[in-house]
């Protein structure tokens, strides 16, 4: 019986901060693919960190998105990825998984083009608030329009 392996948590880190910057500087799989001379298959196992990147790999991923080699290896504290505190990917920290994700990167990119603080300072309470509530409310139910939706219970 062959027992299928897990991805290394190093591994899975460096993949995550590649598709991070990929999507940063919004670039396909596809694109980010054809730039390294692979599929985009295998951009997406980068990615997800079911396979390793060589240091050569890296060397190139690095050059096409314009970062050092190292950025794949910093967290947000700027200490060196260890195996120790990493475990797997649910234990990266929420930042690194908000920004991996499309929804967070749409977000982030958006948030940051709100010139105004007074805005950006009533967004953050805005969810805050949303995150906070027990249930939260469909925008438009069915047969309802959105505007007839109360969040006040």
């Amino acid at each position: 019986m062959v027992h299928k392996r897990s991805p290394d948590a190093i591994d899975v880190f460096v993949g995550g901060r590649i598709r991070m910057r990929r999507m940063m500087l919004k670039l396909s799989q596809t694109q980010l693919a054809n730039e390294l001379g692979v599929t985009f298959q295998q951009v997406q196992k980068y990615e997800k960190g079911t396979n390793r990147v060589g240091a050569s790999r890296l060397q190139k991923i690095a050059n096409v998105l314009g970062v050092p080699p190292s950025f794949f290896f910093y967290q947000e504290s700027e200490e060196l990825v260890t195996t120790a505190g990493i475990g797997d990917f649910t234990t990266m920290s929420y930042v690194s998984q908000f920004l991996q994700s499309r929804e967070g990167m749409a977000l982030n990119q958006s948030f940051l083009k709100i010139p105004d603080a007074n805005v950006r300072q009533k967004i953050v309470a805005l969810v805050k608030a949303m995150a906070e509530m027990d249930e939260l409310l469909p925008i438009a139910p069915e047969g309802r329009s959105s505007v007839e939706v109360r969040l006040n219970s």
